[in-house]
């Protein structure tokens, strides 16, 4: 705009440039286009100043310090950096490993625990990205108000979970009912109190910015909170739901990286076999308020139940055998770790994407040869959310404990009316005997 007024024309109806006035015109199209270009001055004045750096102005992140154990640096010192950090990286693998089956050993509650850690690390790596870069910009409240949002929306998970699964034990508690009864309302309260407090806090000559980075926040909130609550609603499902899946995009990083040769005679399949001989493994998380505590134990589904399938006639001829045996979870786990090899590294893609839009090598230097938290788990979110659709969609039918729950929360006079209706509707059926009126 201010290029086409100093070349003598503004833009027509059309987008053509107007020519500028000849000598001699009237004095009223003077008056106009003076009028029209000190309109457009004040408008100039007004939004021009809203976001005056480019992309190419924004400053490089500086590389992250380098944060290898001194015992690793004098062990590999002599080695060429290449092979320094392979033996670092193949190190803090085995012991991320080992870590990950001690916390599998101490159960669900833990392994829930580690989810919610992780969570919270990835979403610190990925807003720090944001801060780093826009600092020099020196915009109030971001930091706060994105772990505000933070903490308003794992309020807002957490507790659609409590009520979820563990309505018994809220039951006993009166605190807890208030919460649980308003609980959406109250989660919607956090959340406009934080909506308010960002509204305040606009600044002139940076409101585009500060909006950009109340999308950095919700986007990063997307990508963190919402996957891992789908983790953790994996994991309530029997934790085989969430083992093999991370296995299996584990698997595909290892063999895509170091270990092709030692993984690739291992399929995914047996391991699948495997897990699905043990209640440990198979059973849905619940809450046993008799216990007082988390339990996986009941009667396996027919999904981890051994099944006979016919083979096909080539199949027949080329095996010798007419039926074959497996667990119905055996069939499933095919397209887990097909999703897991086809379509899961897409999201290390997106990840390496976002990564050299802001010139970075990595999120963070937490893991020294890994890089962040986020490094490792990006192909996971997006594992975790076509399993939870894939086990809404598939597998997950009714849950008898799950209505049992339910069931013992309402009152006594709505309990009666559902035993009349249900034994009512079971001697219609003719399950029951319908009782001798004497």
């Amino acid at each position: 705009m201010w290029e086409l007024r100093h070349r003598g024309g503004c833009p027509g109806p059309g987008g053509a440039v107007a020519p500028p006035p000849r000598e001699g015109e009237a004095a009223g199209g003077d008056h106009e286009t003076e009028s029209t270009s000190d309109k457009e001055t004040d408008i100039d004045d007004r939004y021009g100043d809203l976001d005056s750096r480019t992309d190419s102005d924004i400053p490089e992140i500086p590389p992250s310090s380098d944060r290898t154990p001194e015992i690793l640096k004098k062990a590999l010192s002599g080695l060429s950096s290449r092979w320094k950090n392979w033996w670092i990286r193949g190190i803090l693998t085995l012991t991320m490993i080992s870590l990950f089956f001690l916390i599998i050993y101490m159960g669900s509650f833990m392994l829930m625990l580690l989810v919610l850690g992780i969570q919270v690390k990835c979403f610190h790596e990925i807003i720090t990205i944001g801060y780093r870069v826009y600092r020099s910009y020196d915009l109030p409240w971001f930091r706060t108000l994105s772990w505000y949002f933070l903490l308003c929306v794992n309020y807002f998970f957490y507790g659609e979970t409590v009520a979820d699964y563990f309505a018994t034990f809220v039951q006993r508690e009166e605190q807890l009912q208030f919460l649980i009864r308003y609980h959406r309302f109250i989660s919607f309260a956090l959340y406009l109190a934080g909506f308010c407090m960002f509204v305040l806090s606009l600044v002139k000559k940076h409101y585009r910015l500060q909006f950009y980075m109340f999308a950095w926040t919700h986007v990063t909130l997307l990508i963190t909170v919402t996957q891992s609550h789908l983790v953790i609603q994996n994991l309530f499902e029997g934790m085989i739901w969430f083992l093999v899946p991370i296995s299996s995009v584990i698997c595909n990083d290892i063999t895509a990286y170091l270990f092709g040769f030692f993984f690739g005679r291992t399929p995914l399949i047996k391991a699948a076999y495997v897990l699905s001989k043990y209640q440990y493994f198979v059973c849905p998380v619940e809450y046993r308020s008799d216990v007082n505590s988390f339990v996986t134990e009941c009667e396996p589904s027919e999904l981890f139940q051994l099944q006979s399938y016919s083979l096909p006639p080539f199949l027949k001829a080329l095996l010798r055998r007419e039926t074959i045996s497996l667990y119905p979870f055996q069939i499933h786990s095919i397209a887990l770790s097909t999703f897991a090899s086809l379509i899961g590294p897409f999201g290390g893609f997106f990840a390496s994407g976002f990564k050299r839009a802001f010139k970075i090598k990595d999120f963070a230097n937490t893991i020294p040869g890994h890089g962040g938290i986020m490094d490792r788990f990006d192909c996971q979110y997006l594992m975790a959310t076509f399993v939870h659709v894939y086990i809404t969609s598939f597998i997950r039918g009714p849950n008898p404990s799950k209505v049992l729950q339910q069931l013992l929360v309402l009152q006594p006079e709505q309990q009666l009316n559902i035993y009349k209706t249900l034994k009512t509707h079971l001697i219609e059926k003719g399950i029951l005997q319908p009782t001798l009126k004497v």
